[in-house]
């Protein structure tokens, strides 16, 4: 008698987070493509919870340090929530491009237990960006709501670098990596657009929908310019490079939705 497999959302809770899903096994091809589709619902369970801490912090002190504290608060209870698994490959990502190496050699480095110079300014400059990016954004909901619009964004992106094939056999990349269908991809980011646009109309109008919009699409383009990079440069997706391409699209999210207003 064959084991049941666990239901996609469960796996995904597993995977993605530090959250305990009841989770044990093998993880074959097909459940993880099942489960990298269940990324965004994760990014707003995410999202949504950095966004919580936020207004939290904020009902007891509305100042500007507050609202940095409350920024900063919100960013580490995601990273909390998610291992800090997708920080970990944005700073392999950038030791591996960053070295300018052929695609072999560059693989290696991001391999490697270790984290560069690269890696750790790449780290020490996404989280400063994101933070000062949430706390500039004057009003409170707003900020709150951009957040959470960059953790489902950034998983979004992940799911339409999937369209790449995998830069080496084994480990997580290859298990995604050119496994889910066009129409899947193009209906994960649909959704995205009509819900951004539908939230924004119904809070505050056109304007505000347009500015989500396109604090959206900017995070889209900057996932799909790393995916595009590291094809170029490294032959495909690996888990890192996914990792990468999460913290570039929330990053470019909230730089937008900051200079926005």
């Amino acid at each position: 008698m064959s084991e049941q497999k666990p239901p996609s959302w469960r796996v995904a809770v597993s995977l993605f987070t530090t959250i305990p899903a009841g989770v044990s096994g093998i993880l074959d091809d097909d459940v993880a493509a099942r489960a990298i589709l269940w990324l965004p619902a994760i990014g707003l369970l995410l999202g949504g919870a950095g966004a919580g801490v936020m207004l939290a912090v904020a009902s007891l002190s509305s100042t500007s340090p507050g609202r940095l504290l409350g920024a900063a608060l919100g960013v580490a209870v995601i990273a909390v929530l998610t291992g800090g698994l997708h920080l970990d490959g944005l700073a392999d990502t950038a030791d591996g491009l960053g070295s300018r190496r052929p695609a072999a050699e560059a693989l290696d480095i991001m391999r490697r237990s270790d984290i560069g110079p690269m890696g750790v300014g790449a780290l020490v400059l996404v989280l400063l960006i994101q933070v000062t990016a949430v706390a500039a954004i004057p009003r409170l909901p707003l900020a709150a709501a951009a957040l959470v619009l960059a953790e489902v964004t950034g998983r979004v992106s992940v799911v339409v670098a999937t369209s790449s094939p995998a830069a080496r056999p084994g480990g997580f990349g290859a298990l995604v990596a050119d496994r889910t269908t066009a129409a899947e991809r193009a209906l994960t980011a649909g959704a995205l657009a009509c819900s951004v646009a539908a939230a924004g109309l119904t809070a505050g109008g056109s304007a505000l929908a347009l500015r989500g919009l396109a604090a959206m699409f900017a995070g889209l383009l900057a996932g799909w310019l790393l995916q595009r990079t590291a094809r170029r440069r490294l032959g495909g997706m690996t888990g890192d490079v996914f990792g990468a391409i999460l913290q570039v699209s929330a990053t470019a999210v909230l730089v937008i939705a900051a200079l926005a207003g």
